[in-house]
């Protein structure tokens, strides 16, 4: 039996759950609302609505991206000291394992709860302290109050992905700084930061792709409108005020596999670029 038939389920399994809705969403693209080949749905995006609604998505995924990205990093430079079979980085990494998937309903109840207009701490800082966090408007449940509950899985998933290249760096490199005068400084002003950059950077690619795809969050959490492009796509799909315009989502899911697909190229070009440095 040819060795390639191993990879038969996992091939099947993406062709059932990845390549087929894809393909749909991408062909009902071109259809109008008689299942008649059209290109009315992709011209609508240039309309400035839907443009409006990619650079909101764009604007949310690279702020969580590099506030995630940042902080993560620092959380990994903390823990590059720690011993690796201990308690504190089993707890760390067992908990960035289960936080960075941590989203949907779950995590919009637990913000909702915690901070929302009678959550528990926004009730003890206006009663208590006189502080009322919506003084200026409720902006949990609008666009910007996207960012605190994205921030809460895009920290974990930075863990997860970019302290293996800090762990990646040779003990070597720091010896031989050493011995030609070097201080830590220059060690990773020279050496550290140049080896680390395609891989930092590979991971904000990453929790960018991973913050402009999330949907189950935002969509528990605001209710009105649809100010991203996932929710642009369930407005396109359960609206009853604009009829026929199904297939609108498919040039939606279109316009989003576009700017997906230049994100992970990207990524995948600076995980070659790492990996050399891993080896």
């Amino acid at each position: 039996m040819p060795s390639f038939f191993g990879l038969v389920p996992f091939a099947a399994y993406i062709l059932l759950f990845l390549g087929l809705p894809t393909a749909i969403a991408l062909f009902t693209g071109f259809l109008d609302g008689t299942g008649s080949f059209s290109l009315t749905n992709i011209e609508a995006l240039a309309d400035p609505v839907i443009l409006s609604t990619f650079g909101n998505s764009i604007g949310l995924s690279a702020l969580t991206a590099v506030i995630g990205s940042v902080v993560g990093a620092a959380c990994c430079y903390a823990l590059i000291g720690t011993n690796p079979t201990g308690l504190l980085r089993s707890v760390v990494d067992s908990a960035s394992g289960v936080l960075a998937q941590f989203g949907g309903v779950m995590l919009a109840f637990a913000f909702v709860a915690t901070i929302g207009i009678q959550g528990m701490v926004t009730v003890y800082l206006r009663d208590s302290l006189g502080i009322n966090i919506f003084a200026n408007g409720v902006w949990l449940y609008e666009l910007p109050g996207l960012v605190l509950p994205y921030i809460y899985f895009q920290v974990p998933l930075m863990i997860i992905t970019f302290l293996p290249a800090l762990e990646g760096l040779k003990p070597q490199w720091a010896e031989a700084n050493a011995s030609l005068g070097g201080s830590r400084a220059t060690y990773w002003w020279r050496i550290g930061i140049p080896v680390l950059t395609p891989s930092f950077l590979g991971c904000l690619l990453l929790l960018f792709a991973n913050a402009f795809s999330s949907f189950a969050t935002a969509a528990a959490l605001t209710s009105q409108g649809s100010q991203i492009v996932p929710l642009q796509i369930r407005s396109a799909l359960t609206s009853e005020t604009v009829l026929g315009r199904e297939n609108l989502a498919g040039a939606l899911a279109l316009g989003m596999i576009v700017v997906m697909v230049v994100v992970m190229t990207l990524y995948s070009l600076l995980m070659k670029r790492s990996a050399k440095w891993q080896r």
